[in-house]
């Protein structure tokens, strides 16, 4: 899952798409829905100049072909590859990616 803060922009699917470029360097892809896909909502703990707070991540889901393109991993990114859907959940079995593959399943798996 890519992705950055808006920075001021109210535009969140913009955003989506600007980080998907920056952070894998594909620029071939679908915009499944403009709606927002999937939200989560957790917490932050206080760190040294910022208080505990709220952190939204507000996630849309594209689509592209597999090696369409050439994944150029940014700065941003780590460890970006392709694997098949049934295999997520060993690579990052958190909640909300596990939510996140069942609505995907659910809707837009073939």
């Amino acid at each position: 899952q890519f992705g950055g803060h808006a920075d001021g922009c109210y535009n969140l699917l913009e955003v989506a798409l600007k980080e998907t470029r920056e952070e894998s360097g594909l620029n071939q892809f679908d915009i499944l829905s403009d709606k927002i896909f999937d939200l989560d909502i957790h917490h932050i703990p206080k760190r040294e100049n910022e208080p505990s707070h709220l952190h939204f991540d507000v996630r849309f889901i594209f689509a592209t072909t597999r090696g369409a393109e050439k994944i150029a991993i940014s700065n941003e990114s780590h460890n970006v590859a392709w694997i098949h859907i049934n295999d997520v959940l060993n690579k990052n079995p958190e909640k909300s990616i596990a939510r996140m593959l069942k609505k995907t399943k659910n809707n837009y798996a073939s």
